[in-house]
């Protein structure tokens, strides 16, 4: 069972669930990048929680995400990535 330490916070009115990954993340093919986020989104509205997931992952002295575009401008506001980590808040277990 994998666990991931996560930030479930409420942004301009929407739930978002956020997954800091390891760096290696990057390093994974668009194909295994989209199933482990429709494996962690599953995963989270199996544990109740509302909300978007969007995978975070450092990369070359900042980070990288996926979010859907409309919420682009919020992840490359500056500062973001640090705010993102100080809001872990829970923790979810997935298979």
């Amino acid at each position: 069972m994998a666990k991931f330490k996560i930030a479930h916070i409420k942004e301009q009115g929407r739930d978002l669930i956020i997954v800091p990954l390891e760096s290696s993340f990057e390093h994974k093919s668009k194909e295994e990048q989209s199933k482990t986020v429709l494996g962690l989104q599953a995963c989270a509205t199996s544990a109740g929680l509302a909300g978007v997931v969007v995978p975070i992952w450092e990369y070359g002295g900042s980070f990288r995400f996926i979010a859907p575009k409309n919420w682009h401008a919020f992840f490359l506001s500056p500062g973001i990535y640090q705010r993102l980590l100080a809001s872990i808040n829970k923790e979810l277990a997935c298979e």
